[in-house]
């Protein structure tokens, strides 16, 4: 594996409230990140999502489970556990990171499914989500993997 990616598996795999400060070791100072709950451009506005992360969240942890490497790009599956209000949780996803020439994260996009990882989890809502789903979804559609 690219060495430059290493280390930001590392970093994302043993991710700790103190590691936010050091972000600026992995981001570019004008990097951009989205997931499908931020949007942000610049380390202060990243550091704070992470923060975020931290302070909302109990043992959040990520295991990159694969990685693809094609020049200055990467993209890794992973899967995202924490506890919320007592619960474990767990989402799947992915995120595509582009990287500068000093191998510091330019690009960060996260892609997971927010209503059926989380969402759909929830009492009232998910009771409603999963509905939809079984209603708008083909009767050959496979459940998820």
């Amino acid at each position: 594996m690219d060495p430059r990616v290493k280390l930001i598996v590392t970093m994302f795999e043993h991710m700790k409230p103190a590691d936010v400060a050091r972000l600026q070791l992995y981001y570019d100072p004008q990097a951009y990140f989205k997931d499908p709950f931020n949007e942000v451009r610049g380390l202060p506005a990243i550091q704070a999502v992470y923060q975020h992360m931290f302070d909302g969240l109990e043992a959040p942890r990520f295991k990159v489970l694969d990685v693809l490497v094609d020049g200055n790009q990467c993209f890794l599956t992973w899967d995202f556990s924490f506890i919320l209000r007592g619960r474990p949780q767990n989402v799947h996803g992915s995120s595509h990171l582009r990287l500068s020439p000093a191998g510091r994260i330019q690009y960060h996009r996260d892609y997971w499914d927010a209503a059926a990882e989380l969402y759909e989890q929830l009492p009232l809502l998910g009771t409603v989500l999963r509905w939809l789903r079984r209603r708008i979804g083909t009767s050959t559609s496979s459940s998820r993997a």
